[in-house]
């Protein structure tokens, strides 16, 4: 398909951050190569986010107050690049799915409108103007066949400029046998995982390997999903020279994170290696039960749960079947 009649459709999950929503919609609407979509997964906020969308004219309704499954709207934002119209797909979730439940929910809905090209971003991604236009001038100059390109992705900095430790992508020596800086010449390195922070998938690829599972409700689902792509054969890209702004209050990595997440941190690596390579689970299972001593009291506890519901429980990959129904 000619680049010029790709269609890209954001995928964006927010909650209760209102005013970095609209900077990161903002930044959408100015990317030099326009998209044509958004999709905006509303966790259920409690911030006011409909309110505020409803004033700077995002949405032209107001969701119900009182939901029992997810409402969806469609309206017409301008891009203020060109001046083109953008659809904005306004989902508004009837409870807090995490960010997992929201790109589970994001890809599934865009997926089924047919769009070429899905980025997913949290609301606190704020991508600079050429982001989008230098990803996909990248896959166009890599000169691989489509059918083996899994995701691309940009580089993710934080406030100051330095590199965002989170969102660091997952580098091996050898990526399904091709030594990651095989291409270097051509401005990419070979990446196994990559955050949810700036990833540009394709269709074809959702189709191939399915959906991001909800289960994981927030921390390492993109990792699963990115593992599950390059695991499946198809290539990871990380482009240095596509750049986005993560607006989190502190440069931070989830593995020094001792607050309520610490759980949902721990049973889902623990998930990843149960999925993918169940020898390693047991390995990591024991470790992670041996290490209780040497973390803070507060999450001993914690700790031991989580490893029990990642033993106990399975998350359920959400397939594509050949119809491309989901």
């Amino acid at each position: 398909m000619r680049e010029s009649m790709d269609t890209v459709c954001a995928v964006v999950v927010t909650y209760n951050r209102k005013e970095l929503l609209l900077e990161c919609l903002e930044a959408l609407r100015k990317q030099t190569r326009p998209v044509q979509g958004i999709y905006l997964i509303d966790n259920a906020s409690t911030d006011g986010t409909p309110e505020l969308l409803l004033e700077k004219s995002y949405i032209a309704e107001l969701p119900p107050k009182e939901l029992k499954e997810p409402w969806e709207k469609e309206f017409e934002i301008k891009n203020l690049t060109d001046g083109q119209p953008i659809k904005l797909h306004y989902v508004r979730m009837h409870e807090n799915t995490g960010g997992a439940g929201g790109f589970h929910e994001g890809v599934k809905r865009a997926y089924e409108k047919g769009y070429d090209w899905l980025w997913l971003m949290d609301d606190d991604t704020i991508a600079h103007r050429e982001a989008l236009f230098t990803l996909k001038e990248k896959i166009n100059l890599f000169g691989l066949d489509n059918k083996k390109l899994g995701f691309v992705c940009s580089k993710a900095i934080w406030t100051d400029k330095t590199p965002h430790i989170m969102n660091i992508p997952g580098i091996k020596q050898l990526v399904n046998g091709v030594p990651f800086n095989f291409y270097e010449d051509k401005g990419v390195l070979l990446v196994e995982t990559a955050s949810f922070v700036s990833l540009l998938v394709s269709r074809e690829v959702i189709k191939k390997v399915g959906l991001p599972l909800k289960e994981f409700f927030i921390w390492a689902d993109d990792v699963e999903y990115t593992l599950r792509i390059t695991k499946n054969g198809f290539v990871g890209l990380y482009v240095a020279e596509s750049f986005v702004t993560h607006k989190t209050k502190t440069n931070y990595s989830a593995t020094k994170m001792y607050d309520w997440r610490f759980y949902y941190n721990v049973r889902n690596w623990l998930w990843i290696y149960k999925l993918h390579d169940r020898r390693k689970y047991v390995f990591h299972l024991l470790k992670r039960i041996l290490l209780t001593p040497k973390l803070p009291l507060k999450v001993w506890h914690i700790n031991i749960k989580a490893c029990i519901g990642s033993f106990i429980k399975n998350p359920k990959l959400g397939n594509i079947g050949r119809s491309g129904t989901i």
